[in-house]
């Protein structure tokens, strides 16, 4: 096992001037379980790939332990890879495909047979040794491709969306399994997800990044209590964080009739980030005029715009944008209704209407 450091590294594709990555610095520990996530071009599977030696870096550099790893080639640099492909051999049995990689680096038959055993223990993977890959399910290969890095006994897992050919489903329950086995393993793993929900329900920590930039890393917890930023704030959580930009009067945000204490530094206007279940029924406060409800059993959902047009959602071009409130799922309002709501005071951040950045 061993710690994972990039220090300022930095990738830059011919023929563009914008960094996919721009001065990567984070640290992952020994052990550690570290999820990259964003959106689709954020960086997130170039910052793996470069881990892996399969992309250059154009600046800074990158350690696996104390080794400094930046030019050595991907076969030596003891890390394991798994791919959203599961990219099994079609002709070769389960046990023969987990087994390939230890028989080309000439690990003697008795040694290859003993670890694709004990992988297959770890996967549930026992009863299907002889079957084919056209005899398993999405998720039962997924498990080869798993055991196949395993067997290796890496100093380092790479995970690059390994989830996104299953089906929803199949995609929780598979999660769920990779995170229990990392933890017994112990191995230092990098993984990469759009999915922020996977993100959160995996990782020790979660890193999100946006157009290259590591925005913030911390435990799923205190990303979601406390983004470092508007992208962040918005991006972790589902529902997502309700973004909403508003005039600031008398040192208050106003929100049609709720009004939301600010600092004398934050401007003319604030972006206020309240989640949905921030908001709570209210005689006075914040007028919502509800277009849809999604009824969830254990919980519903009101989507709606604002009923005061000064109040702005945060990210202008987003089209269709919709306030966000968690509902009693015994009494949810109807479509077309106005609601009116007020907002838990420690549940607000505000966030500078221009930068992003955390206020408070």
């Amino acid at each position: 096992m061993a710690s994972v450091v990039f220090e300022q590294a930095t990738r830059i594709y011919p023929g563009t001037t914008n960094p996919a990555v721009n001065k990567l610095d984070l640290v992952v520990k020994d052990g550690e379980f570290l999820v990259l996530v964003g959106p689709s071009g954020c960086g997130k599977s170039t910052s793996l790939r470069m881990l892996a030696g399969l992309e250059e870096i154009d600046n800074g550099r990158i350690l696996i332990g104390d080794r400094d790893v930046t030019n050595v080639a991907p076969k030596d640099r003891d890390i394991a890879m798994v791919f959203q492909s599961y990219a099994l051999y079609p002709h070769m049995t389960v046990a023969e495909n987990m087994g390939f990689a230890l028989k080309i680096a000439g690990t003697p038959k008795e040694e290859r047979a003993r670890r694709v055993l004990d992988a297959a223990k770890l996967l549930d993977l026992e009863p299907y040794l002889d079957r084919k890959p056209k005899a398993l399910s999405g998720g039962q290969r997924q498990r080869v491709a798993m055991g196949r890095a395993i067997v290796r006994e890496p100093q380092v897992f790479l995970m690059d969306e390994p989830l996104s050919n299953l089906d929803a489903k199949l995609r929780v329950a598979t999660r769920t399994q990779i995170a229990a086995l990392q933890r017994r393993l112990g191995i230092t793993t990098v993984y990469v997800t759009h999915d922020q929900v996977e993100a959160m329900t995996m990782g020790d920590r979660v890193a999100v990044l946006k157009d290259g930039f590591l925005q913030q890393v911390d435990t799923p917890r205190n990303l979601y209590e406390n983004p470092a930023n508007a992208f962040v704030a918005g991006f972790i959580g589902s529902p997502a964080m309700n973004l909403l930009t508003a005039p600031v009067s008398a040192g208050n945000a106003k929100l049609g009739n709720l009004s939301v204490p600010v600092p004398a530094s934050a401007g003319a206007s604030v972006t206020v980030g309240i989640r949905p279940e921030g908001f709570s029924p209210a005689s006075t406060g914040f007028d919502v005029i509800v277009e849809v409800v999604e009824e969830l059993g254990a919980d519903a959902f009101v989507y709606g715009k604002p009923a005061d047009s000064s109040v702005k959602f945060a990210n202008a071009t987003d089209e269709g944008a919709q306030v966000i409130v968690r509902w009693d799922p015994k009494n949810p309002p109807k479509p077309g209704q106005t609601v009116t709501v007020a907002a838990n005071p420690a549940g607000i951040h505000l966030f500078n209407a221009t930068t992003g950045e955390r206020i408070k």
